[in-house]
């Protein structure tokens, strides 16, 4: 954690923070609407993704237990989403609107920190991740998705993880065959 609240200020973010249950295939978020949640995962795991014009869906990020989701310019911009998200397992989400925690940011400022602090760490990794699809082979990815998201394949479809990589299924459990 990054700021340290008092019991004032934890009641108050909890008075604004939302929490629901959302079934395996969910939409929470669709690309063209306003993204109007960030979310927290509870429990389960969100992807974010984009759709192109030809119904291809390209995975951009994975977000398991304690990973916030949201496609940060709509939510931030309050403007049409580029990206959709929704769940790949029954999924526990808390989440914040995005007038709830514009309020949060004036009534207790830390919490700006915390938030900066997120999307700096989360901006760091977005670089990092466009610098490997472009400078690393397809088995450096898959073995770099291993160690970010430990066990996650056992959880969720190969075709996502292929998508996610830059790759076809076919291709990946080829790399997957050639580990074991």
């Amino acid at each position: 954690m990054h700021i340290v609240l008092d019991p004032e200020e934890i009641a108050y973010v909890k008075s604004k923070l939302q929490s629901k249950t959302v079934k395996k295939k969910s939409l929470l978020s669709e690309a063209g609407d306003i993204c109007r949640n960030i979310y927290f995962v509870n429990k389960g795991c969100l992807r974010v993704f984009n759709t192109d014009k030809d119904g291809e869906e390209h995975n951009i990020l994975f977000c398991p237990e304690n990973w916030w989701a949201a496609d940060l310019a709509s939510f931030s911009g309050q403007t049409p989403a580029f990206y959709s998200i929704d769940t790949l397992e029954d999924t526990e989400v808390l989440y914040f609107s995005y007038s709830a925690l514009e309020q949060l940011y004036i009534k207790i400022p830390k919490f700006e920190r915390f938030f900066r602090i997120l999307t700096q760490n989360g901006f760091s990794l977005y670089q990092r991740r466009m610098t490997a699809n472009l400078s690393r082979s397809a088995e450096e990815r898959y073995e770099r998705f291993q160690k970010q998201y430990p066990k996650l394949e056992q959880r969720i479809a190969q075709k996502h993880i292929a998508s996610f990589l830059g790759i076809t299924p076919v291709f990946l459990s080829m790399i997957r065959k050639k580990n074991l």
